[in-house]
């Protein structure tokens, strides 16, 4: 049985309370709002973007997808996709700057972005691959910024369905430079490191994303989406997944990635 409207709102306020200022760990929610499923968790999500926003959290310009590699489905015990909010007051571009002290326990990630140029429709689901990458507008080198701001994230104190419900961890994102011109380029191929403070610590290629191809994960959103019934609008950012396990960081460190063909992007701590 799907949540209540009250329940809604009251996990969502748990939620909230953990992720404004001052932050505090999340934990397990209230047995009456415990999400059941995916789809309780982002029936919560949606109550959690709407309070943030009156909140003063900025709104909502574009979507996370996470565990879309089999690395971070591993590193996350995960065996599908997921989705969370990108909130415009969290993209950076080029470097980031970030106040180390403003998360729980920061992580980063290595990705690779799109934004659309033209909206992808719910009504001409179900998407492929071929068919969503006519709504590419520009790919980015991207890092995305993930707070585990959970009591236990290694006990599963909370477990996936309340992450799913608090957006899977997302905190922010940096984007490099835009590639417009990208159609020549073999998304599946390219290769990405990320460092830290100067030393690798992860790489991998495009084709390690959900079935072989980056672009594999728009389509998922896509027709996630339309599940729903919901278009993905022009202009709308996309995080296609991390191609390297999430690394945590310290206070001073500076992270940056670098993907072949489309350059690097980077992010400081202070």
């Amino acid at each position: 049985m799907a949540l209540s409207e009250i329940s809604l709102k009251r996990a969502a306020s748990y939620i909230v309370k953990g992720r404004l200022p001052p932050a505090s760990p999340i934990g397990h929610l209230p047995p009456e709002c415990q999400p059941a499923d995916a789809a309780d968790s982002m029936a919560i999500q949606d109550a959690v973007h709407e309070s943030l926003t009156a909140n003063g959290h900025g709104n909502v310009t574009g979507t996370k997808i996470g565990c879309t590699t089999q690395v971070m489905q591993d590193f996350l015990g995960m065996t599908h996709p997921c989705a969370g909010a990108i909130f415009d007051a969290t993209v950076r571009h080029g470097i980031g700057e970030f106040e180390f002290d403003s998360f729980l326990h920061v992580g980063v990630e290595c990705e690779i972005a799109v934004r659309l140029g033209s909206s992808i429709r719910a009504a001409a689901a179900p998407h492929s691959m071929e068919s969503v990458s006519d709504a590419v507008a520009a790919v980015y080198p991207a890092i995305e910024i993930v707070d585990d701001r959970y009591v236990d994230f290694v006990a599963r104190e909370p477990d996936w369905r309340t992450w799913l419900a608090d957006d899977f961890f997302g905190a922010g994102i940096v984007l490099g430079e835009p590639i417009t011109e990208w159609h020549g380029l073999d998304l599946a191929a390219v290769h990405g490191s990320m460092s830290i403070s100067g030393v690798e610590v992860g790489s991998g290629h495009g084709s390690d994303i959900i079935n072989g191809h980056p672009l594999e994960a728009l389509a998922w959103l896509a027709n996630a989406e339309a599940v729903r019934g919901r278009d993905l609008p022009a202009d709308w950012i996309v995080m296609l997944g991390s191609i390297v396990q999430t690394k945590w960081v310290g206070k001073n460190d500076v992270v940056a990635v670098e993907i072949g063909g489309l350059g690097r992007a980077s992010a400081r701590f202070t």
